[in-house]
């Protein structure tokens, strides 16, 4: 407790050099809004840091959950949002970098319409497979793809989404076919795996854990470059034969293009200090997922470089939403 109040002290100290061009900001509400649906993983990080801000910061945050189009509809109304400081956003991986391309119309542009805050956290995924499927490895599953093309199946969380592209990436880099099964959402495509409906599933990690700590799935591969602390004994993609190989589902704050310097400034350095927090860090790291963190000009760069990495991809791929 003595921490938190020390924090939002020194937070607080930093107010008055904004205060004078900003009327003391901030001094109402902050509105977060969250382009997915609440319960889901998004939300439960926007209301983490929410209630970390609202401490620092001394003035109440709200989550405002706005699901729609592939995150389209909320990361819009962030886009459209006045540049005061008191409406914020998580920027998302799909929305930022990928539905852009996929959509035949995204009513914002991820490299104009958005001022970036600071990368929270990156999620790899895991590339998985039953406890009684033949495939020990990711050699095994291209052996048998090569040997018969269409043959095998992978179950995909939704048209677009990391799940989606993790196989595809995959089957563009090992030169292979293999049938894409659409699924509205993770936990069903999780369940046809179980159920031997499907040969195969790039998952998020964080979604992922439990069922392989209980057994339930096999772990072949890991989509970030390095080994997860979570499960150390599974290897990257990378070192089983593809390198560069690489894919998170990451998500940061952002904000409308126009909002003030010194605000960003302020909102990045609050963030910077949760991701530092003891409490939130352990519940991140436990998820298996990668802290963010750095300058909004870092973040911005990281928005630019998926964004021309995955239209390529989609492009390439010829991944629709229509």
């Amino acid at each position: 407790m003595k921490r938190r109040q020390l924090l939002q002290a020194t937070s607080l100290l930093a107010l008055p050099s904004l205060g004078m061009a900003q009327d003391k900001y901030p001094n109402k509400p902050i509105t977060i809004v969250c382009p997915y649906p609440a319960g889901g993983n998004t939300d439960q990080r926007s209301r983490q840091f929410g209630r970390f801000l609202s401490t620092a910061l001394g003035v109440p945050v709200i989550v405002d959950n706005k699901p729609g189009a592939g995150g389209n509809i909320g990361t819009e109304i962030i886009a459209r949002a006045k540049p005061d400081g008191y409406t914020i956003g998580m920027g998302n991986f799909a929305p930022l970098s990928v539905n852009p391309t996929m959509f035949k119309k995204v009513n914002f542009d991820p490299n104009k319409d958005f001022a970036p805050i600071c990368l929270i956290e990156r999620g790899p995924l895991v590339l998985m497979v039953r406890p009684d499927s033949p495939f020990k490895n990711v050699k095994d599953i291209v052996a048998a793809a090569k040997a018969k093309p269409g043959g095998l199946s992978y179950a995909n969380g939704g048209t677009g989404g990391s799940h989606h592209l993790a196989a595809e990436m995959f089957k563009k880099m090992a030169g292979v076919d293999i049938t894409n099964i659409p699924y509205k959402g993770g936990a069903p495509a999780a369940m046809d795996l179980m159920g031997g409906q499907v040969d195969m599933m790039f998952e998020q990690m964080y979604a992922a854990s439990a069922n392989i700590r209980a057994g339930k799935m096999r772990p072949l591969a890991i989509t970030s470059l390095k080994r997860s602390p979570q499960f150390p004994e599974v290897p990257t993609m990378a070192e089983q034969g593809f390198p560069g190989y690489e894919i998170s589902n990451w998500q940061g704050f952002i904000a409308p293009t126009g909002t003030p310097a010194a605000i960003l400034k302020l909102l990045n350095e609050v963030t910077n200090k949760a991701l530092a927090d003891p409490t939130i860090k352990e519940q991140m790291l436990a998820q298996g997922n990668e802290l963010g963190g750095g300058t909004p000009e870092q973040f911005a760069a990281h928005i630019k470089a998926e964004s021309e990495r995955w239209s390529k991809l989609v492009l390439s791929a010829k991944i629709s939403a229509d």
